[in-house]
């Protein structure tokens, strides 16, 4: 199916359409898996060093769950080494699924890529069964291997589902069990220094009579599942969960840490654990931030590893980004001033306090927008908070004793957040053409100073694609139909880097067009004897300069058949949105579709004011549920959606996303518009308008980008399931009259389009619940 074609449309949505190719347009014949277990020929194994030197570890949503099946797996090793088909087989029946060939294909590409040391993207559509594809080689290996999650749905999946699963099933094929752990940030651990001795970070939190008493019976909560209820204190552990106020005065954050060696809680202590735990494992399964953290802040914090898979891949660059953004409030630096009184020397505690006040007078009156550099009022009240914080950390410093005591540990707090704000004012100042600094204001903390990196590609690039192997791996790595995006924005690819201040460098460098393909594809040259898979990409390998390993990519498509599953339907008769609220011949529209389908409909708009504009609108006409983001919690939401047939979820980014709902309760998904980001982004007008100095298009590269992920992971939220039918409706005609549109068609799965509004009609009415 073309870009721009419209085939003659099915009566309905019951898989009887012509169109009968595949999801991605290949074969489905794969050929064998017949590398050794650790994706090396048998002389590579060779350097091998036997079983493994770790010990067992005794741990225990949604994207790639299989279909149930029972079929059953090797339970004995055969008499040689086993090779990754059997492993394959017997983990896909571990888990009670069905093996894909897809997942067969990226098995086999995810062993490859660890023997010849290369990288790799693969784009792996719902059903593959991924998790599985790449467990099962960095199981079967002889390396460590780190596994980092954007959610923590998914993180939750492998450690407590997939990774116990197929551990119990390989450990018989492999006569070795491999051991696992989860790894995260510090301050997601509950400290028990500052649960039980340490100060406060407001001294008024347990015993104010105000609203702010739940945060006092919150923390009393936390202390109770510490001593007596927990074995991890991580707190996504903890049942209900408390908001950050809470958590806040029961963490801390790595600089505020004693130390295991200094706290009197150190042997105890949660974090320190789990640290060494994830030492002696084999597979560490961590998140997008604290990879973002080990690659970019010196001081490593994740065990030597030799392969790092990075699943959810379409999310690392902005977790990165929001890892290497800093953030200065009003409130920030009052709370730095605070903690430093009565530690500090007092002349320069004073000092801080009138850098802090003057720099709130500074902020008071600013309204939001992008800063080249800061105005003189505001730089001289920067420069003198960063003078005051060198001089009372200068202070803390000469008056700490050598002996552990309350006072050192409050010293420590004082000590990390004025090194904060010190850090963030210097920064600021130094002006630095890489980075992008902008005022933002909110009602909860006031006037802001943000500052965030232009690109991550350059820092991925240095930090990340080491001497290791990374396999990216996501639902939505392609779009426009290709890698060549994500390539540039992660890193891969010597086009995403930024060119050094007044350079002149050709369009393709800076994060804008393409680079053209080779009319031939070089062979890469392996270090091993495996074999290279067919269906393997070397996009933009035979390219990549000697600092970066090669990399290749590949799309393995979904065992779903898009083009007989779904209708992607643009409302091309519709005027274009504005800004004034959505046109009333959208709402009808709207209204029209959701009676048709009987409900049951996911609508996923570009803001919240839009949302619940419609959906204040809609419960006056409709006879039908309809739930809106902020009227409960999500997972809540979800639940009730789920459970009734007849219900509508309307609601922005957080459903765009990650959303699960496989069967009749979810058979069409709506999008208002496309989600561009604002004009007036700074981050993102910043990264344009850098691509368009260059000679670049700034809107395809950077805006259109960012849209084309969003509508493709929106309308997978669709098809979640071999037997669901639905319509993706997009009520935004750009989609269909634009240039722009095939970019964002093809970035979307492959359902059969149209823009024929009485057949969606039709079909919407024909699906049975």
């Amino acid at each position: 199916m073309s870009d721009t074609a419209e085939h003659d449309a099915p009566e309905d949505l019951d898989g009887t359409t012509d169109a009968d190719r595949g999801p991605d347009g290949t074969p489905e014949d794969t050929g064998t898996l017949d590398a050794g277990i650790d994706g090396t020929s048998d002389e590579a194994a060779e350097d091998d060093d036997g079983d493994s030197e770790y010990d067992e570890d005794d741990s225990e949503d949604e994207d790639d769950e299989q279909d149930e099946d029972t079929a059953g797996a090797p339970t004995a090793a055969p008499g040689g080494r086993p090779d990754l088909g059997q492993l394959l087989t017997a983990a896909v029946a571990a888990v009670g699924g069905t093996e894909r060939p897809g997942q067969v294909r990226m098995a086999e590409a995810v062993a490859g890529a660890v023997a010849r040391r290369e990288h790799l993207l693969v784009q792996a559509g719902t059903g593959t069964g991924k998790s599985l594809a790449y467990l099962v080689p960095a199981l079967a290996g002889r390396r460590r291997v780190v596994v980092a999650t954007a959610t923590l749905a998914l993180q939750r999946q492998l450690v407590e589902r997939d990774l116990p699963r197929t551990v119990d099933a390989l450990h018989p094929l492999l006569r070795r069990r491999p051991t696992f752990a989860t790894l995260k940030g510090r301050s997601n651990y509950v400290c028990l220094h500052r649960l039980h001795d340490g100060p406060p970070d407001d001294g008024e939190v347990l015993f104010d009579p105000s609203p702010t008493s739940q945060t006092g019976r919150d923390i009393i909560r936390i202390r109770d599942w510490a001593d007596d209820d927990t074995e991890t204190g991580d707190r996504d552990d903890l049942s209900p969960g408390v908001n950050d106020r809470a958590w806040a005065q029961v963490s801390v954050s790595s600089t505020e840490c004693l130390g295991a060696a200094k706290c009197p809680y150190g042997q105890e202590c949660f974090a320190e654990r789990a640290r060494e735990i994830a030492k002696q494992s084999d597979i560490i399964v961590t998140n997008h931030a604290l990879l973002a953290i080990d690659a970019l802040e010196g001081a490593p914090v994740l065990p030597e590893h030799e392969v790092l898979v990075v699943d959810e891949a379409h999310e690392l660059a902005a977790r990165v980004t929001s890892v290497a953004t800093d953030d200065l409030t009003i409130g920030s630096v009052e709370r730095a001033a605070r903690r430093a009184a009565k530690l500090a020397n007092e002349k320069a505690v004073d000092a801080l306090q009138a850098a802090a006040e003057a720099y709130a007078k500074a902020m008071s009156m600013r309204e939001p927008a992008r800063l080249d550099e800061p105005d003189p009022d505001l730089g001289w009240a920067l420069a003198a908070l960063r003078d005051a914080s060198r001089g009372v950390i200068t202070s803390l410093g000469e008056v700490r004793d050598k002996s552990l005591t309350d006072e050192d540990a409050a010293r420590r707090q004082a000590m990390a957040a004025v090194q904060n704000v010190h850090d963030t004012c210097e920064r600021i100042l130094s002006g630095s053409p890489y980075d992008v600094l902008w005022i933002e204001r909110s009602d909860r903390v006031g006037p802001s100073l943000r500052i965030a990196p232009l690109a991550v590609a350059g820092l991925l690039r240095e930090s990340l694609f080491g001497d290791r192997t990374v396999v990216l791996t996501s639902a939505t790595l392609k779009l426009g139909g290709d890698f060549t995006g994500v390539a540039r924005t992660l890193g891969l690819s010597p086009e995403g880097l930024l060119p050094e201040p007044g350079e002149a460098v050709p369009v393709a460098k800076v994060l804008g067009k393409p680079k053209p393909a080779p009319k031939t594809k070089p062979k890469a040259k392996s270090k091993t004897k495996a074999d290279v898979p067919a269906d393997l990409d070397d996009d933009i390998d035979p390219d990549t300069d000697a600092e970066l390993a090669p990399w290749r990519s590949m799309d393995v498509g979904s065992p779903y058949e898009y083009p007989k599953q779904g209708i992607l339907y643009v409302a091309k008769h519709l005027p274009p949105p504005g800004r004034d609220g959505m046109h009333p011949d959208t709402l009808d529209e709207l209204a029209e579709l959701i009676e048709c389908a009987g409900g049951r409909t996911l609508g996923l708009f570009s803001s919240r004011r839009a949302a619940e504009a419609a959906t204040e609108a809609l419960r006056e006409r409709l006879d039908f549920p309809i739930l809106c983001q902020g009227d409960d919690s999500l997972p809540e939401l979800l639940k009730a959606f789920a459970g009734d047939v007849r219900a509508c979820l309307f609601g922005t980014l957080s459903l765009w996303q990650g959303v699960d709902v496989p069967g009749p309760a979810c058979q069409l998904v709506v999008m208002d518009r496309i989600p561009f980001p604002r004009p007036d982004d700074p981050l993102m007008s910043a990264r344009a308008h850098a691509v368009h100095q260059a000679g670049g298009n700034g809107f395809m590269a950077v805006s259109a980008t960012h849209a084309a992920l969003l509508m493709a992971q929106g309308a997978g939220r669709l098809v979640r399931a071999a037997d669901d039918r639905g319509v993706v409706a997009v009520l935004d005609s750009r989609l269909a009259t634009k240039q722009y549109g095939g970019f964002f068609r093809s970035s979307m799965p492959d359902f059969w389009y149209t823009t024929d509004r009485n057949q969606v009609r039709r079909s919407l009415s024909a699906i049975d619940v």
